[in-house]
């Protein structure tokens, strides 16, 4: 699993809404919060997801992406969004290969979805903060918002 201060692992992932995206293209332009979470529709992750659109202006505050991803299929993170009313950021499908961001990302678990990890990585791809939390658990935003504020914007 990569730690903070380490170069964040670049990969590509189609997105529920804005067809694929690389990570890297972000460097140099803005800082971003990977999300990992282990399936849309879940009890946890429809807290976490849409907690994260509640305060989606303290990710633009920060100049800060937010890229929320899981193992679900896009046509699952399309339905899924829907239900939750619409998201403002991309959900992005580790769908195929299964799990290979995850994996990338040391946070592949054996029953095939990843770990409830936040990544925050700097405008120069330098993860700055890391935080994993059992499956039942949710992040804590208030300090990953305080992390994103000490990002030079």
């Amino acid at each position: 699993m990569p730690r903070v201060n380490d170069r964040a692992l670049d990969f590509t992932l189609p997105t529920h809404n804005e067809g694929e995206l690389n990570l890297a293209w972000y460097q140099g332009r803005k800082n971003v919060v990977l999300a990992f979470y282990p399936g849309d529709w879940t009890p946890v992750c429809s807290t976490q997801i849409p907690g994260y659109q509640a305060i989606i202006d303290q990710f633009e505050k920060n100049n800060c992406q937010l890229l929320g991803i899981s193992v679900d299929s896009i046509p699952c993170h399309m339905a899924w969004a829907r239900a939750l009313g619409g998201l403002s950021f991309p959900l992005m499908s580790d769908f195929f290969p299964h799990g290979r961001v995850a994996q990338l990302y040391g946070i592949l678990t054996s029953r095939g979805y990843a770990d409830r990890t936040v990544f925050l990585i700097d405008k120069k791809g330098i993860i700055r903060y890391i935080q994993r939390v059992k499956p039942i658990e949710l992040p804590d935003n208030d300090e990953l918002i305080r992390q994103m504020s000490l990002l030079e914007k």
